[in-house]
């Protein structure tokens, strides 16, 4: 060692697999604070440059001493600290980071996070951040199965936000179920597993349908069905946080766009038939989620239809034709992307998806059977099989959110000269939305 030279730092491993990735660890004020210095140390030994942030209520808990010695930083925790708002210190933080982590997140700050406050440096810097940002929940169980809570991490979700657990166990209070957060050693896997994904399809151009389509019989009603395009808008995001440039065309439905996702509405099959077109031959892969209407009405009325009558005894007749079959013609596309299609079946689920894959030449097929109570159309849970020449993979029920990223993980998989994921299966027994 040369004279003014510093020793290799310990904690650190340079060539590990995060390297230089910077990351923020924000810790609040609950017991699982004290897994706070061995996430940080786990990050370190990984190669991470990590930050640590508290709020007041983690050193109740936690320790400036300790997590500075894992970080080898100065813990930061005073929106108003002189030192550092001397040149906008937050902000330059916020950007500075390419990952938030918040391990662990407790109740009170799951709320204070969707309300969008900004009441101290941590809700500060998730507010300022452009970087991803994870949750690692942590509460007792009844505060995790409380609606309020459902609420908040669903608000959060919808903004773009990762969740990691909890996991079930035993708890300090003495209470068995949810709540606990993931281990360090799980978490630093994720945060692994988060860049490793951010990768699959870097370069990628993805679109991707979503919803239904409605088809006018008259200025006031329509024919629809059930969808919520929920996976289609959980596949937008998990592509689009895989690297992919994505494009969601979706029907109506009552969600927020996906954070970094360009999103086309349209109503009608044939609207969104006409959006595909226009940009499938830009496009390197196709995910067909959305539930088009097969047929539609030949002659909507331009005014709302009146009962008549004598009607009721006699009935009407709704004449429809068919609508454009939209899967089936970005298979035929002179400049055809990698096709990934979904089959919602209420019976012989697998057989029926098999025939239409190779109907339809696609690539991979998706389905799941919308028979079974709590999964599919309006649900927060699916469970599905993915079908594809040569090969078949059933997935477990799982919130769409976390089947979104398996898929995607398949997809990169099957790309012909795609990169493959390191993890194609995710981290197991990790909720990572």
């Amino acid at each position: 060692m040369t004279r003014g030279s510093h020793p290799p730092d310990p904690l650190q491993s340079p060539a590990g697999p995060l390297a230089h990735r910077r990351i923020i660890v924000g810790v609040s004020g609950g017991i699982a604070a004290y897994k706070a210095p061995v996430l940080v140390r786990r990050l370190r030994e990984q190669g991470a440059d990590v930050q640590v942030v508290t709020t007041r209520g983690a050193e109740h808990f936690v320790t400036h001493t300790s997590l500075q010695a894992v970080s080898g930083r100065p813990v930061r925790s005073d929106l108003w600290d002189e030192r550092a708002e001397a040149a906008m210190g937050h902000i330059e933080l916020a950007r500075w980071a390419e990952l938030l982590l918040v391990a662990p997140a407790t109740a009170d700050l799951l709320s204070r996070l969707a309300a969008g406050r900004a009441d101290d440096l941590l809700c500060t810097l998730r507010l300022a951040t452009r970087a991803p940002v994870l949750l690692a929940p942590a509460m007792n169980v009844a505060m995790w199965e409380h609606p309020a809570t459902r609420r908040n991490l669903e608000r959060l979700q919808a903004d773009g936000c990762l969740i990691a657990g909890p996991d079930q166990g035993p708890m300090a209070c003495g209470e068995y179920g949810p709540g606990r957060m993931v281990e360090p050693e799980a978490l630093a896997e994720t945060v692994l597993d988060h860049f490793r994904a951010g990768e699959w399809l870097r370069g990628r151009r993805v679109l991707v349908t979503a919803g239904p389509t409605q088809e006018a019989i008259d200025p006031v009603r329509y024919i629809s069905n059930r969808s919520s395009g929920k996976q289609g808008y959980a596949l937008a995001a998990a592509a689009q946080r895989s690297g992919a440039e994505v494009t969601l065309i979706s029907g109506p439905v009552s969600l927020p766009p996906p954070p970094g996702v360009t999103t086309v509405a349209v109503t009608t099959a044939r609207e969104m038939h006409d959006a595909v077109m226009a940009r499938v031959g830009e496009s390197d892969i196709f995910i067909g989620v959305a539930a088009v209407a097969d047929f539609r009405p030949a002659s909507p009325a331009e005014q709302k239809i009146k009962k008549e009558p004598g009607a009721a005894t006699s009935g009407r007749t709704l004449e429809l034709v068919e609508n454009p079959d939209i899967i089936a013609a970005v298979a035929a596309h002179p400049r055809r992307p990698f096709v990934v299609g979904f089959a919602a079946e209420t019976h012989d689920a697998l057989a029926h998806a098999r025939e239409k894959r190779q109907r339809k030449n696609l690539d991979l097929i998706v389905v799941n059977d919308v028979s079974q109570p709590g999964i599919g159309f309006d649900s927060d849970d699916n469970r599905v099989a993915l079908i594809w020449d040569g090969g078949e993979r059933e997935l477990a029920q799982a919130g769409k959110d976390v089947l979104a990223r398996e898929i995607i993980a398949t997809i990169a998989e099957r790309l012909p000269s795609g990169l493959a994921p390191a993890n194609p299966q995710g981290a197991k027994g990790i909720t990572f939305s």
